[in-house]
């Protein structure tokens, strides 16, 4: 049925005037449409700029803090000491050691997170672990040694680095070493035991999620008042970033201060996580 404007009698002019403000109402709306999508274009925010090294990011609510325990493998009583305290810790088992794959696999049976500590050459005088990566490693050298590591670290999901002065600050080395971490569907922590590492920019670079120690080490001094004082800077950095990763290793004072201050953490406004969970 054909569209009709009662009261208006039909003619050759009144069509043409019809026609031409049919013209006009449509091109009002198409600018008007115009000036609309410029005004929401101006209102959208601008890209944030890439950073060549982001900083862990701010985190809404509460701070988190992870606590990675290093260069187990060895000793099964302080691994027992660990359990002992009932939080949620990561532990980082050396390979080839007398009881890495017995302490990996309960750590992971009782619900503790298990990485890989992983090896790597230094510039200092540390007696080196077997098998660790070292600078002019072939691909097939460095595949068939982590291989063979992980097979003695049961239910790893992600690997710090051991010692590796030298090796974290090797771009060759680092950019050959991520892909495999990333086919394993590996995570990775840069212990920054090393000022010129560039192994938490290779793993970024690489898609390897990733994260960094980003509070001092806990117990470089054994002490139980210079370690309290170190995990207290732990803390207090988690507040301030919004998250942090701390390093320790199962000393029987780190583990003293640790069961002394792990259950002030709540009260203090700290959740303690897994390494995992700060990774990005």
């Amino acid at each position: 049925m054909p569209c009709t404007f009662s009261g208006i009698r039909r003619g050759p002019a009144l069509l043409l005037c019809l026609s031409a403000v049919l013209v006009l109402l449509v091109s009002g709306c198409d600018k008007a449409k115009s000036t609309l999508e410029s005004a929401l274009k101006s209102r959208r925010p601008p890209k944030e700029r890439a950073t060549t090294h982001p900083a862990h990011p701010q985190v809404s609510g509460t701070p988190r803090l992870a606590i990675i325990l290093d260069d187990l493998g060895s000793d099964p009583s302080a691994v027992e000491a660990i359990f002992a305290l009932h939080y949620p810790l990561t532990l980082s088992v050396l390979p080839n050691h007398p009881r890495s794959s017995e302490i990996a696999a309960e750590a992971h049976r009782r619900g503790y997170q298990v990485m890989l500590h992983l090896p790597m050459q230094s510039v200092g005088n540390e007696i080196p672990e077997p098998g660790q990566l070292r600078a002019g490693m072939t691909p097939s050298q460095m595949t068939q040694a982590l291989n063979e590591m992980l097979a003695g670290v049961p239910d790893a999901v992600g690997v710090n680095n051991h010692q590796g002065s030298l090796a974290t600050s090797d771009a060759a080395l680092m950019a050959q070493l991520m892909p495999l971490l990333r086919e394993r569907h590996l995570f990775f922590i840069d212990s920054r035991t090393t000022a010129a590492t560039v192994a938490y920019d290779a793993a970024e670079r690489d898609g390897v999620p990733a994260a960094f120690r980003n509070v001092p080490f806990l117990d470089d001094v054994q002490d139980d008042a210079a370690i309290r004082r170190q995990l207290e800077l732990a803390i207090r950095g988690a507040k301030e970033k919004g998250q942090a990763i701390a390093i320790g290793h199962p000393h029987p004072e780190t583990l003293r201060v640790l069961r002394e201050m792990l259950p002030q953490m709540q009260s203090q406004g700290i959740h303690l996580v897994h390494a995992s969970d700060l990774v990005h």
